[in-house]
């Protein structure tokens, strides 16, 4: 274990030192929810057009995907693990490159950025399955928003990697959770209908 903590520390301080100023406030930007506007807009668009009357069912399952993915990282990875973020590590102090002063709170281990964005992408890789392969540049988009965490110098690679780990197992419990719950509405849908 000891190790890979070693390792990570190694990719992360190889990843976090290449930096230029007009790249800072780029990737400041990128880390930011407001940056992604115009996709998530996008993302609900292609979502009234496939799903129609059960978007509101969709629009569910996402921001279940989210709560789950940020809940178990934020509230129960980080205060369990316990792992500082590089930004309040004391052995690494003068060697991470922080970014407009922001360290991020003391503990990064799990990266809710990355199970968030992974969880997004992974749920609508399932959901908006006639969008493929356009659909799968959304796995583009969550791993430039965990790079950002990297570079920013508040998560280490294995933070991101966890976070992604997490997002994905959240969304694929969610999409097993909507495909039930929809089945059942159609069901239902079937039967008032006489079908």
């Amino acid at each position: 274990m000891e190790q890979i903590l070693e390792l990570d520390k190694k990719v992360f301080l190889a990843l976090n030192g290449y930096h230029n100023p007009w790249l800072d406030q780029l990737i400041s930007f990128l880390s930011s929810t407001s940056a992604w506007i115009p996709l998530y807009l996008f993302l609900l668009y292609l979502i009234i057009r496939n799903f129609r009357k059960d978007t509101w069912l969709v629009l569910v399952a996402v921001t279940l995907t989210i709560l789950l993915a940020d809940q178990i990282t934020s509230t129960i990875m980080k205060p369990f693990f316990e792992r500082l973020r590089p930004s309040h590590e004391p052995g690494l102090e003068g060697l991470v490159h922080i970014v407009n002063h922001y360290k991020g709170k003391k503990y990064g281990f799990a990266s809710s950025h990355a199970a968030n964005t992974f969880g997004i992408a992974t749920l609508m890789w399932l959901l908006l399955k006639n969008c493929r392969p356009w659909i799968a540049l959304l796995f583009l988009w969550a791993l430039l928003v965990g790079y950002t965490r990297v570079y920013l110098g508040v998560h280490y690679p294995g933070d991101v990697l966890a976070g992604e780990l997490v997002g994905l197992l959240c969304a694929l419990a969610v999409y097993f959770l909507f495909t039930f719950v929809k089945n059942l509405l159609d069901k239902r849908k079937a039967l008032a209908s006489g079908g």
